[in-house]
């Protein structure tokens, strides 16, 4: 929306055709910025609550950089997934303020320190990981989550294969608002978690395992089969989904404790 239509909605309002509401109404639906290789929704933040998040992959660090561009003259956080390091460090040329979580392939900008911000929200999200190589799964939905403002703990490697390593933290769920629970091979965890907590719990299926996980098949038909009535399930390796639905989740429980 340029500046004699943002004008022109005022005076609307001003003039008492319009409702504040019915103005916030129309915002919600604009603007966008058109590039050549893509369209920039700058009102993300006032539908969603958060900006657009940038999928780094088959993207070029060109593009990449004059989406970022646009959004930070917006003053949006820019957050880009599934970033390779390699155009995680052509970026971090341009913005060396921008941090780069490897493990997550996640990089955040914004104007001030993120990692640093402290979260003001009452709920805790939970992650929980079956195996170490679910991190990386598990780690973009910690930083999705944490850079949407909330407080996050994580409990790793406490798969099925050895249940005790999982019961074992049992006094730590007390506090948590929403669970996430990342496992590959069978995908059994999210099926445990889900039977011990009384709290949401997002399962994200991975494609770790061996060849008839079908890279991560089982472990989604898996969880979409559980018996507990408390778990809902994300696609495959996508953490970043996880974390926002946590998010989400986490919101509520902050309104309403």
């Amino acid at each position: 929306m340029n500046s004699h239509a943002l004008k022109e909605l005022f005076e609307l309002v001003a003039a008492g055709r319009l409702t504040a509401d019915q103005a916030v109404s129309r915002l919600k639906r604009l603007p966008f910025e058109k590039l050549d290789y893509a369209c920039v929704d700058h009102h993300r933040s006032l539908r969603k609550g958060f900006p657009e998040v940038v999928f780094g992959e088959g993207k070029t660090v060109e593009q990449i950089l004059g989406i970022a561009r646009a959004m930070i003259d917006h003053g949006d956080i820019v957050m880009v997934t599934r970033l390779s390091e390699q155009k995680a460090a052509s970026f971090q040329e341009v913005f060396p303020n921008a941090v780069y979580h490897r493990q997550a392939r996640v990089l955040v900008y914004d104007v001030g320190p993120v990692e640093s911000v402290e979260s003001t929200r009452k709920g805790l999200i939970m992650v929980v990981a079956a195996g170490t190589s679910d991190i990386p799964v598990a780690e973009e939905a910690v930083v999705t989550a944490r850079t949407m403002g909330h407080r996050v703990e994580t409990l790793y490697d406490v798969g099925v294969s050895g249940i005790h390593r999982l019961l074992d933290h049992a006094e730590t769920w007390s506090a948590a608002s929403v669970f996430i629970v990342v496992a590959g091979m069978e995908g059994a965890l999210a099926s445990v978690v889900g039977g011990l907590v009384d709290k949401p719990v997002i399962a994200v299926p991975t494609s770790v395992g061996y060849g008839a996980s079908f890279g991560g098949v089982a472990a989604l038909l898996a969880m979409l089969n559980s018996c507990a009535s408390n778990v809902a399930v994300v696609n495959i390796d996508n953490g970043f989904g996880a974390g926002y639905v946590a998010a989400l989740i986490n919101n509520l429980a902050s309104v309403h404790p």
